[in-house]
């Protein structure tokens, strides 16, 4: 079958059911847009290693950085992009900052994306 037969439709009518029902369905145009922010800070191969890393375990800069073959400064902007995206939080134990998953729809975005990517 020819791809441009695929891609594109020959159909003059509208549905209209169809359009409306999807119309009143669709989130507001903000909402679409922090998606697409989120989404975007999965696009970089780094931050899915840290997430990744971080899915196992909670670690520090100084261990992400080792583990990764990073510089901390390094390390520490991505867990900067990662904390303003709201995926990942940390917390103080005496002088030692320890980085963890947000919550659990982290852990739920990470599965599924590695579920869809095994099904092709």
């Amino acid at each position: 079958m020819n791809q441009s037969n695929i891609d594109t439709c020959n159909c003059t009518v509208i549905h209209e059911d169809i359009v409306d029902k999807v119309k009143k369905t669709m989130p507001e145009e903000e909402k679409l847009y922090d998606l697409a922010e989120l989404f975007k800070v999965f696009g970089d191969t780094t931050r899915i290693k840290i997430l990744h890393a971080l899915f196992e375990s909670d670690m520090c800069v100084c261990d992400i950085a080792v583990l990764l073959e990073m510089k901390q400064s390094a390390i520490s902007h991505q867990l900067r992009v990662l904390k303003q995206a709201g995926l990942v939080k940390f917390r103080r134990e005496g002088k030692v900052v320890y980085y963890s998953l947000d919550d659990e729809h982290v852990e739920n975005i990470f599965e599924q994306g590695f579920i869809h990517i095994n099904h092709k």
